[in-house]
């Protein structure tokens, strides 16, 4: 059990960017960069991996992601669609990140949506899904342990973490389809709007 505890731990789920974290002034693209690794550095997989670069933020742009950018400078909207894209990017393609934020582009860019509330709920959902994922995780552990104490191997701890791995595999798979359904409902909605 300590084992599991010690790996939520090292995942750094609690990592946000806040309201209060995102600067009131527009930032230019390294500053945006460098707000992105000093938060999110101790979530990376290893220290090789790049939490955001100049190239995924073009690619964002050209992909439009995010509604275009004035004088070369990133909005506190920007900053804050560019945490959800940095959310969403672990699990949907980018065609189903444009089709999710495509409303909340539209009506921000218009200045017909406060971002800042919805981002607010985001982040309060987001604290429930961890303390969730945190009892699941426990509970699974337990169920996957006692699964294992019914085989007869001498390398059970082996097998433990690699019934942990696909059952963990499996319920994200279950997630990342249902999100990529409600993605595809966005999309026929929309569809339909632009007829």
């Amino acid at each position: 059990m300590d084992q599991i505890q010690d790996m939520i731990d090292k995942l750094g789920l609690n990592n946000q960017i806040t309201l209060e974290e995102i600067p009131q002034i527009d930032l230019y693209m390294d500053q945006v960069i460098q707000l992105f690794e000093n938060k999110f550095s101790n979530s990376k997989r290893n220290e090789d991996e790049k939490v955001l670069t100049k190239t995924m933020i073009n690619n964002y742009a050209k992909g439009k992601l995010f509604f275009p950018i004035k004088n070369k400078k990133y909005s506190k909207e920007h900053l804050i669609l560019i945490s959800l894209i940095y959310q969403l990017k672990g699990v949907l393609s980018i065609n189903d990140i444009k089709e999710t934020l495509f409303k909340i582009n539209e009506k921000t860019s218009m200045n017909q949506f406060h971002l800042d509330g919805f981002y607010e709920s985001y982040l309060h959902v987001a604290s429930k899904n961890i303390e969730n994922f945190n009892e699941d995780i426990v509970a699974k552990s337990i169920v996957v342990k006692n699964e294992i104490d019914l085989l007869e191997d001498p390398e059970k701890e082996d097998l433990q973490k690699i019934l942990m791995i696909a059952s963990l595999a499996n319920m994200s798979n279950l997630y990342r389809r249902a999100a990529e359904k409600l993605v595809d409902e966005l999309a026929i909605v929309q569809k339909k709007k632009e007829k």
